[in-house]
């Protein structure tokens, strides 16, 4: 499906990202991801991936600063010569409620969550254009679709993340290149694994399915709109949240 693709995967060292990286390089595509602090973790992804028989590229790099996503893209061109996939996952939270939240909470979250989307997609769209060919996809959340108490800085961000999308796979689709989002709903992660069990409890009440997602879910769908079996699927937000937000 993505044998011998050049994917980029952000905040790939943990959590979703980390197996939509594996999957991804499970089924013969070249990795590359990006890490703000390096340590043994990630030498043993990396040993990890390079186990699949792909080559992988991890490079230090926040994606909310414009300069080392630039410099980051740079590389993966010098490397692998091309840019085929584009995964943004990187995200943080900062939860509080509205009339506690201080402005750095607010910003922080949409640098990271929101401006770190648009700089990787600026950036990889330019190679992208000039190869006529590309998949974008941008994970956002359903609390971008939904919203969630507690969390405006964060829903704000994910629902920011769906404006962008749709509006870059309206500019991109001409060039081939298609842009989607996916949005999971509560999946376990190393995020949620904290939560208290009354609050898992409460959570499972509001999805019809009774039962929390897995990564490999969310992957799964990437690996699916990574490949040519999506090529006429574009500006489209796909819940992964057994049932939790319709619409």
């Amino acid at each position: 499906m993505v044998k011998n693709k050049i994917a980029i995967v952000t905040g790939a060292t943990r959590g979703i990202g980390k197996e939509i990286a594996r999957t991804l390089a499970q089924n013969g595509a070249n990795i590359a991801f990006n890490y703000r602090t390096y340590n043994e973790e990630i030498e043993s992804f990396i040993n990890e991936l390079e186990g699949f028989d792909v080559r992988v590229l991890a490079f230090k790099c926040d994606v909310s600063k414009e300069e080392e996503v630039n410099e980051f893209i740079k590389e993966v061109k010098n490397r692998f010569e091309r840019v085929d996939i584009l995964v943004n996952n990187a995200g943080i939270t900062k939860d509080g409620l509205i009339i506690r939240m201080s402005e750095k909470d607010f910003t922080d979250v949409l640098d990271v969550n929101l401006t770190g989307t648009f700089n990787m997609t600026k950036a990889a769209s330019g190679v992208m254009v000039r190869q006529r060919s590309g998949k974008i996809i941008n994970i956002s959340s359903v609390v971008g679709v939904a919203g969630n108490a507690g969390q405006c800085n964060y829903s704000a961000s994910k629902a920011g993340v769906i404006g962008l999308s749709k509006s870059v796979a309206r500019e991109l689709a001409g060039r081939n290149i298609n842009v989607n989002v996916i949005a999971p709903g509560y999946i376990n992660t190393d995020m949620t694994k904290v939560l208290p069990e009354k609050v898992k409890e409460e959570v499972l009440k509001t999805i019809p399915m009774k039962k929390i997602g897995e990564p490999k879910e969310i992957a799964n769908l990437v690996l699916f709109l990574s490949s040519d079996l999506s090529n006429y699927i574009t500006g489209q937000v796909i819940n992964v949240d057994g049932g939790m937000v319709m619409h």
